[in-house]
C-alpha cells in the first residue's frame, strides 16, 4: 500500500502540474497522500508530523543551501536584462552570424547568454525580438522561433557543457562532491549530440514549412525596440564571461561567481543605475519564487523517503538491469517530467537516492561520482520540458504562439534529443570515457 501511495501521489502531482496548478501547494498535498498510504504499513506515521518535520526539513534544507545562488542568479539576469546588456550581446551575435543562418544565430545567442549565467526566462525575453528580426529577413515561419530559443537555452548549455553555472549543473555537486566541470568529455559529447540533432531537426522543419508555402508573419505582440540605446556588446560580454571563469578557473563558489557578475554588470552599466533598484527587487522576488517551487518539490521527496514503500521503490530502481546509471537516469527523468522542473525532479531523485548511489560508487571502481553527476544533470533536462513546463508556457506566450503551433519542435529539441544524449552518456561511462 505504501508503494502504491508513492505512485499515486506522483500521479496526482503530475495531473495537477499538467493542469497548471502551483507546486507550492500541490507538493505538500501530494506528500500528504503518500503519508496517508504509508500509515497502512506503519501506524506510527503521523501525516501532520510528516509535513512539519519530514517535508519542511527537506524543503528548508534545500532553500538554506541554494537560496543565495537562486537569488543572485535572478538578480544577475535582471540587471543584464534591464540595462539592455543581455539584448546587446544577443543582437551582436545574431548580426555576426547573419540572417542567412537565422536559426543558428538564435541558438548561439541563447547558448552564450545561458552559459554566462543568465536565467532561461530572461533569455527568452531578450532574444525573442532579435529572433523576429532575423526570421523576418530570412522569411522563416514564426512558429519555428520557440524551437530555436528552446534549443539554445533549455538544453546543452543548461545541463551538459562542463562548467555551466546553471543550477541543473550545480545541484549534483551537493550530493556527489563533484565540481561543475564533472565528466568534461561526456558533457561535451552530450552537448554536441543535442546541438547537432537539434539543428538538423530545425533545418528540416524550415525546409518542410517553406515547401508548404508558409512564410514569416508580422507578430502583433512585439513592442518597438530601441536598439540605439543598448550598451556596447563587447563590454556587455564581460559579466557573462566572468561567471564561468571565476567559478571554474578561479574556483569561486557559484554564489561568489554570480556576485562578481552582478557587480561587474552594474559597474560597466552604471549609466543605467536608475534601473538597479528594480533589478534587485524583481530579481529577489523571482529568485524566491523559483527556489520556493524547487524546494517544495524537494519536500515531497523528503516525505517519499520516509515511508515504508520507499525501500521497495529503491530496490526496484537499483535492480534495473545494467549499470546503476540507468536507474539514476530513469529516476531523474521521470521525476523531472512529473514536476515539470529539471531542478525540482533532480532534487527529489537525488535527495532520495543520491546517498545510495554514492555508496554504490564507493564500492564499484566503474561507477564514479563524476559520471553520476553528469548523467543526473543531462537526464534532468529531458522530460522536464513536457507541455506543462513553466518555461515552455512562458516561451510560447512571449512568442504569441500555441502548443499546437510549436510544441513539436520544443518536444524534439528538449525531450527527445536530450534523452538520446543521456543514452550516449551512459554508454560512455560504461566504457570509461568521462
Amino acid at each position: 500500500m505504501s508503494l502504491f501511495g508513492i505512485i499515486f501521489g506522483l500521479a496526482l502531482l503530475i495531473f495537477l502540474a499538467f493542469k497548471g496548478q502551483s507546486i507550492l501547494w500541490v507538493a505538500p498535498v501530494c506528500a500528504a497522500v503518500v503519508a496517508l498510504f504509508g500509515m497502512f504499513e506503519d501506524p506510527t506515521i503521523n501525516v501532520l508530523t510528516m509535513y512539519t518535520e519530514n517535508y519542511m526539513t527537506a524543503m528548508s534544507g534545500f532553500i538554506k543551501s541554494w537560496f543565495p545562488a537562486f537569488m543572485l542568479g535572478a538578480i544577475f539576469g535582471k540587471v543584464m536584462e534591464l540595462t539592455g546588456a543581455a539584448k546587446s550581446v544577443g543582437l551582436w551575435l545574431t548580426q555576426l552570424i547573419g540572417a542567412k543562418q537565422a536559426i543558428l544565430a538564435v541558438v548561439v545567442a541563447c547558448g552564450v547568454l545561458t552559459y554566462g549565467g543568465i536565467s532561461l526566462f530572461v533569455v527568452v525575453f531578450a532574444i525573442y525580438p532579435l529572433a523576429v528580426a532575423l526570421y523576418r529577413e530570412a522569411d522563416i515561419p514564426n512558429k519555428l522561433i520557440p524551437g530555436a530559443i528552446s534549443l539554445g537555452a533549455f538544453t546543452f548549455t543548461m545541463t551538459a557543457i562542463p562548467g555551466t553555472p546553471q543550477i541543473q549543473n550545480i545541484i549534483p555537486t551537493n550530493y556527489y562532491g563533484t565540481t561543475a566541470m564533472a565528466a568534461p568529455v561526456m558533457g561535451i559529447v552530450a552537448a554536441l549530440v543535442m546541438f547537432l540533432l537539434g539543428m538538423i531537426w530545425m533545418k528540416m522543419r524550415e525546409k518542410k514549412l517553406k515547401a508548404e508555402g508558409l512564410h514569416f508573419v508580422e507578430p502583433s505582440n512585439l513592442a518597438v525596440s530601441e536598439d540605439k540605446e543598448l550598451p556596447n556588446p563587447i563590454v556587455s560580454l564581460i559579466p557573462l564571461i566572468s561567471v564561468p571563469i571565476t567559478m571554474n578557473i578561479l574556483k569561486f563558489p557559484l554564489v561568489g561567481a554570480l556576485l562578481c557578475g552582478v557587480v561587474l554588470a552594474m559597474v560597466l552599466n552604471f549609466k543605467h543605475a536608475k534601473e538597479f533598484p528594480k533589478a534587485l527587487t524583481d530579481g529577489a522576488s523571482g529568485g524566491l519564487m523559483s527556489i520556493g517551487n524547487t524546494g517544495a518539490a524537494n519536500g515531497f521527496g523528503g516525505v517519499v523517503k520516509a515511508v515504508p514503500g520507499f525501500a521497495t521503490l529503491t530496490a526496484m530502481l537499483l535492480n534495473v538491469p545494467g549499470t546503476p546509471l540507468i536507474s539514476e537516469a530513469i529516476a531523474v527523468s521521470c521525476l523531472a517530467g512529473a514536476t515539470g522542473s529539471a531542478s525540482g525532479g533532480m532534487g527529489i531523485a537525488l535527495e532520495a537516492l543520491g546517498p545510495k548511489y554514492m555508496e554504490l560508487a564507493a564500492n564499484d571502481p566503474n561507477l564514479t561520482p563524476e559520471a553520476l553527476h553528469r548523467i543526473a544533470s543531462v537526464a534532468s533536462g529531458g522530460l522536464d520540458t513536457l507541455p506543462h513546463n513553466g518555461a515552455v508556457i512562458t516561451l510560447l506566450s512571449v512568442c504569441g504562439l500555441t502548443h499546437k503551433d510549436s510544441y513539436i519542435d520544443i518536444g524534439m529539441n528538449c525531450c527527445v534529443f536530450p534523452t538520446v544524449a543521456v543514452i550516449v552518456c551512459i554508454i560512455m561511462a560504461m566504457i570509461g570515457i568521462l
